[in-house]
């Protein structure tokens, strides 16, 4: 299948990778030449513009910052150049309003499109085990999925169009949430003088085990190895982490939904990624609360 792949970053690179790698034609576009090059250099043909990428494609796969930079390239790339019936498949992380409007107006040109945001981190995407939250029709969601698994494990139908964006911000929130739960104690646990490996043996068997602290846990040298092992780089940036919890935020209140441990979550990240530099996992958030 000819896939046109638009945006290359820490996440895009990976996934064109691995559909190249199932054999798609994969024609790649990146404002960064040298994500472009890595591209090519993992089976993707080079495109010299979004629009050269779009034209003969039959699905067209967007991994871009924010729902601004979507609807701006679809916009001015793919409804001018993709065919009747093209398949679009945005697995950006962005509101759920923007998705919404972005699939009814490709709906109306003619085009099959769903919102299908990922979980699992720079890792999965380069090892193809994804998580897939599709919002769509049946149709689409029928489309999506063989393109999908090739850079996934789980391709989920999360329900219409814009469903998958709010499967993905809730999940995130969560994550968000129960992170700063683990750090705040571990660091708890440290000050009570327990060691924090026999502290996780217990917690991770216990009512206390979640994700963040038995697959993630956000001290060196304690559980299975995590960005914390490498100086809290790579893995989840902080910044990523805060923009998901302000959609999140954004969310709730389009709803009314009370979200106060949500809400005490993006305070804290905002405060963190302001005083943290060095583009950190989010994870390091545990030194914040170690002082």
């Amino acid at each position: 299948m000819k896939i046109a792949f638009i945006g290359l970053g820490n996440m895009g690179g990976g996934m064109a990778a691995n559909l190249a790698k199932a054999g798609h034609d994969v024609r790649a576009f990146d404002l960064s030449d040298e994500a472009l090059a890595r591209a090519v250099e993992a089976g993707c043909t080079r495109a010299a513009s979004a629009a050269e990428a779009v034209a003969g494609a039959e699905a067209v796969v967007t991994m871009l910052p924010a729902g601004k930079h979507v609807a701006g390239v679809y916009e001015s790339d793919v409804f001018p150049n993709a065919a009747p019936g093209t398949l679009l498949l945005d697995c950006s992380t962005i509101d759920v309003a923007t998705a919404r409007s972005n699939i009814e107006a490709a709906t109306a040109k003619g085009l099959v499109a769903v919102d299908a945001p990922v979980s699992g981190g720079i890792a999965a995407a380069n090892a193809g085990t994804l998580t897939f939250m599709v919002g769509g029709t049946g149709e689409g969601f029928a489309r999506a999925e063989p393109i999908l698994a090739k850079m996934g494990k789980a391709v989920i139908h999360a329900g219409d169009a814009g469903a998958g964006q709010g499967a993905k911000i809730c999940n995130n929130m969560l994550l968000g949430a129960s992170m700063i739960a683990t750090c705040e104690t571990l660091a708890l646990a440290q000050k009570l003088g327990l060691d924090p490996q026999k502290f996780f043996d217990i917690a991770s068997v216990s009512s206390g085990q979640c994700w963040s602290l038995t697959s993630y846990a956000p001290l060196p040298g304690v559980g299975p190895t995590t960005p914390a092992d490498n100086g809290y780089a790579g893995g989840f940036a902080a910044a990523l982490m805060l923009k998901d919890l302000r959609l999140a935020m954004e969310a709730a209140a389009s709803v009314d939904a009370a979200v106060p441990m949500g809400s005490k979550a993006r305070e804290l990240y905002e405060a963190f990624v302001e005083a943290d530099k060095d583009g950190r996992d989010f994870s390091a958030i545990i030194q914040t609360l170690q002082k």
